[in-house]
């Protein structure tokens, strides 16, 4: 079985390599960047719906699973479930995190699951790939929208509703993306603390007091029309925050409610606000690159900005100098 597996990975490698390469020479990059247009009767095809929905949705998150891991948490039930946003060709980015400080059995009697948001891609060799890639590891969910920079609001409200639908008894989640790199040391057992009762109602990350941009030319561009006041709610960088698992479904449910916004940890603050929670600093995520050393990043939870070469080098440089100190 261990040779079956490893051939097929092998394959998926070598298959993902000639079709970059391919695509590449051949096609332009996509650049479509448009919501997909909704309408509220459709919700009724969903795959799963929740209750208490009193009123009709304005922001109704229609949208089916083309793949799905309903099952990852009916055997145990996860400490922290990981939830990272990736695109269709960062297959060495998912590699990396599932070798280095993504993989699930990385600790002892803690239950991990990792799990790579996707939506659709319009390129229909790309869902072929990623669907092949599903195949062997299991650590893939998407829905049909389509995968782009202004659908990333959608693609974290696809995990908040997985977290919700499929494993709502785990304890933690952690949003994050694909080329930041996580001190899982610091995230479970200096933050989380397995062995102290789980937290309710809890949000937390590096949180940024600020307004919308009005200049076109930005990428976080608001226009006024779809945001009109000149400050935002508290809200945690999208690179990395941490909340616990009763959180998915409140998010999820007030999403319905609230007006979509592409920027989606402001997005996610928008919700926070009407929920009533206010997430905390936290000083050890960060959203920026930071130079390598030993002692700088086991001081911190999350770097931004790290290539798949890099999170390899850096894993393997804390995992082999623990005994060593700063």
């Amino acid at each position: 079985m261990a040779s079956k597996v490893s051939c097929l990975y092998i394959l998926t490698v070598v298959c993902w390599a000639s079709a970059l390469w391919y695509l590449s020479i051949t096609r332009p990059t996509s650049s479509y960047t448009g919501h997909r247009q909704v309408s509220s009767i459709s919700i009724a095809r969903k795959n799963v719906s929740f209750g208490n929905i009193r009123t009709r949705p304005i922001n109704p998150h229609s949208f089916d699973f083309l793949i799905n891991e309903p099952n990852k948490c009916e055997k145990s039930v996860p400490f922290l479930v990981i939830l990272i946003s990736t695109t269709h060709k960062e297959f060495d980015a998912r590699q990396a995190i599932r070798e280095t400080w993504g993989d699930e059995n990385n600790f002892k009697g803690i239950k991990i699951a990792t799990l790579f948001l996707l939506g659709k891609n319009a390129d229909p060799v790309l869902n072929q790939m990623v669907e092949q890639e599903s195949q062997i590891f299991h650590d893939i969910i998407v829905e049909d929208f389509i995968d782009s920079y202004h659908n990333l609001t959608l693609k974290t409200l696809m995990g908040m509703r997985w977290v919700a639908t499929f494993c709502s008894k785990a304890k933690y989640v952690m949003k994050t993306d694909s080329d930041i790199f996580v001190n899982m040391d610091n995230l479970i057992y200096k933050l989380l603390k397995p062995n102290t009762k789980p937290r309710r109602r809890y949000f937390t990350g590096y949180v940024i007091n600020g307004g919308p941009i009005r200049d076109v030319r930005s990428k976080w561009y608001m226009p006024r029309d779809l945001y009109p006041d000149s400050n935002y709610p508290p809200f945690c960088s999208g690179t990395g925050y941490i909340f616990s698992a009763d959180i998915a479904e409140l998010i999820y449910k007030t999403s319905l409610h609230t007006r979509l916004l592409h920027l989606e940890d402001v997005y996610v603050g928008l919700c926070l606000r009407k929920l009533g929670i206010h997430p905390f600093q936290n000083s050890g995520f960060n959203h920026w690159k930071m130079a390598y050393s030993l002692c700088r990043y086991r001081r911190v939870i999350t770097v931004h900005q790290i290539t798949p070469e890099e999170m390899h080098r850096i894993w393997n440089d804390m995992s082999s100098k623990k005994h060593l100190r700063c």
